[in-house]
């Protein structure tokens, strides 16, 4: 006779199958070769070949790599989002990045800085937060991600001697910041060859993102870090994002328990399903579902090398 009792619940997947489910729903070809690449034991090849949909003859990216710029042209934003692809697949090096450093340098400032934003980009597609202009000055927010990659796969290029500088000079003189020029100053320091000066710069870095609060310490009480100005509401960093891993120069400015706390927020934003959402602001829908793939990788990432169960 048939028992009658009701079945067990299924297991519960784990984060990593989840957001497998969801990058396979929702990601571009590149995202589901990143994936995986780092998860599932995937090769670099396949990735580096869904990369090169997006590069231009001249050495640089374009096509959107980076969701919030649209169309064809070169952009510095799209060329960083391709190193930080090459950088994760072990492919930093050879004549692609060659020709990666002398588009760099053909669309520096004369300080050798890149802009957030080529003027290039004028008739196309672009985030409001974005600003398209005819001479835009050199940014750290742009230059420091490039410059400490390069660095981080020991790429010497005569571009990177005068970007090296303007990294120091932007990095050493801050004095108010917001979080996105934070983590670019991070991802400088966290490669910069002179460790001694990039230790004391963190020190006094970290020490500057406490007191102008621009970390949200508890996760509970999110509102007393209110968002910096431009920012979406809600559009909050945490520990985690900052130190994306206990390497990280950002690992030493928060204690053990404002980082568990900040991992513990990050698991559980995972959304039923399986994406982690974005919390900057979505101002066209292709962007938001091409973004969410990348931010769900980002966030695994992080978890894993902080060494939080995943599977």
């Amino acid at each position: 006779m048939a028992e009658t009792g009701a079945s067990p619940p299924p297991p519960a997947r784990s984060p990593l199958s989840r957001a497998e489910h969801f990058v396979w729903l929702t990601a571009r070809v590149l995202e589901q070769r990143l994936f995986a690449h780092h998860f599932r034991d995937g090769g670099a090849d396949p990735v580096e070949t869904a990369l090169d949909a997006y590069r231009n003859a001249d050495g640089g990216y374009g096509h959107g790599l980076e969701p919030d710029l649209r169309g064809p042209v070169s952009q510095p934003l799209h060329t960083a989002h391709a190193l930080r692809v090459l950088d994760a697949i072990g492919r930093c090096t050879g004549q692609r990045i060659e020709r990666v450093c002398r588009y760099l340098t053909g669309v520096s400032t004369p300080e050798g800085a890149l802009p957030a934003v080529h003027p290039s980009q004028r008739g196309y597609p672009a985030a409001p937060f974005i600003p398209v202009v005819d001479d835009p000055p050199g940014e750290l927010l742009a230059t420091g991600p490039v410059v400490g990659l390069l660095h981080r796969n020991g790429v010497w290029h005569a571009w990177l001697f005068r970007a090296t500088d303007f990294c120091w000079q932007a990095v050493e003189s801050l004095e108010r910041s917001h979080p996105y020029e934070v983590e670019a100053a991070v991802a400088f320091l966290d490669a910069a060859p002179d460790r001694p000066r990039a230790e004391a710069a963190a020190d006094r870095l970290g020490r500057l993102v406490r007191e102008q609060r621009l970390a949200v310490l508890d996760p509970d009480t999110p509102d007393a870090f209110p968002a910096a100005p431009g920012y979406a509401p809600g559009e909050h960093h945490f520990p985690h994002d900052y130190a994306r891993t206990p390497r990280s120069v950002a690992r030493a400015w928060f204690t053990d328990d404002e980082m568990s706390r900040s991992l513990d927020f990050l698991t559980a934003a995972q959304h039923q399903d399986g994406g982690w959402p974005i919390r900057w602001h979505q101002w066209a829908p292709s962007t938001a579902v091409e973004a969410r793939p990348l931010v769900t990788i980002e966030a695994l990432r992080t978890l894993e090398a902080h060494g939080r169960p995943i599977t």
